[in-house]
């Protein structure tokens, strides 16, 4: 069974460019892609936006447990980082 029922926007990331950085960012992605147009001509489905945001998501604070909910940080469910165990 699949879902068919209306997709909700998703929740901003603390990593999420904010509009002012995205402006600064925006031409020089536009014109990268302009330059060097896909070999065989796939479009992506995805804004480009999205992309930036899902490399900072995993490049950036969240890379190292600082915006994951504390049921994650540890890259366990169910730890937190304050459950690491300490070398004697």
């Amino acid at each position: 069974m699949c879902w068919d029922g209306p997709v909700s926007e998703r929740k901003p990331y603390l990593s999420d460019l904010s509009d002012e950085r995205w402006a600064l960012i925006e031409p020089v992605i536009t014109a990268w892609k302009a330059a060097h147009p896909s070999v065989s001509g796939h479009q992506s489905g995805y804004a480009m936006r999205e992309n930036v945001n899902a490399i900072a998501t995993r490049a950036g604070p969240a890379a190292n447990g600082t915006s994951c909910p504390t049921t994650y940080c540890a890259g366990r469910p169910g730890r937190s980082a304050d459950d690491q165990p300490t070398r004697a």
